[in-house]
């Protein structure tokens, strides 16, 4: 409680940051140089920062556990929260180019960590580049699940270069995902919608869930209910554009 009171960014009941004292601009420019550490290979990222319960030390981790859920432009984090304690086994990350916005994931954790010491160890945030560095993170089909929720349309079509999806950034998502691993997408803005619904449609790793595992998954409920972006859009009665496809191997596909 003394902490709290020393520090006004953290509320005194409930023990998180206030969100106002991390706000910062919705995007950034994922082309720029931006400064922070990078790991050399998924071999050098230190388990142990992210996740200290359950690696209390570097050299704690076996390999056997590694991260399996990426959510790259985490935001504020409320995709990773629901995730959590939906896979309490499951190792997730959120991957934020922001500063500020990482830095308020980071407190929300901790915050949440210290009031639910059973909960939470299996969640972090890293500051990165995944537009640059998704290769430095994960090894070859490490992942089962990718999140891509409300990103920058980057309307201007010279700097459709900058979007998160495209078709080959697809070919280094299909590398770090697992065969039968989900990218999951969701948009507010149609054409940024039907732009990778085509790219995910055209790439030939992927193939589109059928309606019938796309109700069957609890993670599809939560792509527009658990993300600030989300609910703002649900308060405004606007509409949402998801694509979720299911990676695929090239022999599959054609065999199909």
């Amino acid at each position: 409680m003394l902490q709290n009171k020393a520090n006004p960014t953290i509320s005194k009941s409930t023990g998180l940051p206030r969100k106002r004292f991390y706000r910062a601009r919705a995007h950034s420019n994922p082309l720029s140089d931006s400064h922070f550490p990078v790991p050399l290979s998924p071999s050098h990222v230190d388990y142990s920062l992210h996740y200290p319960q359950l690696f209390p030390s570097s050299d704690c981790s076996d390999g056997s556990k590694k991260i399996e859920f990426a959510d790259i432009g985490c935001g504020f984090g409320g995709l990773l929260i629901s995730l959590s304690t939906l896979f309490p086994e499951t190792l997730m990350i959120g991957m934020e180019l922001r500063d500020k916005v990482t830095e308020y994931v980071k407190e929300r954790i901790l915050g949440l960590r210290l009031a639910n010491p059973s909960q939470f160890q299996n969640v972090s945030v890293v500051r990165t580049n995944s537009m640059k560095y998704i290769p430095n993170y994960f090894e070859k089909g490490q992942l089962s699940k990718m999140f891509f929720l409300f990103p920058d349309p980057h309307f201007k079509e010279k700097n459709h270069r900058r979007r998160v999806i495209s078709p080959h950034l697809l070919d280094e998502y299909a590398y770090v995902l697992k065969v039968g691993g989900i990218i999951y997408t969701i948009t507010d803005v149609e054409e940024l919608g039907e732009w990778m619904k085509s790219c995910l449609q055209n790439h030939p790793m992927f193939e589109p869930l059928s309606e019938m595992e796309l109700d069957g998954d609890p993670v599809v409920k939560l792509l527009s209910t658990a993300t600030e972006e989300g609910k703002k859009v649900a308060r405004n009665g606007g509409q949402t554009f998801q694509a979720v496809y299911r990676r695929i191997t090239l022999a599959s596909q054609e065999n199909s």
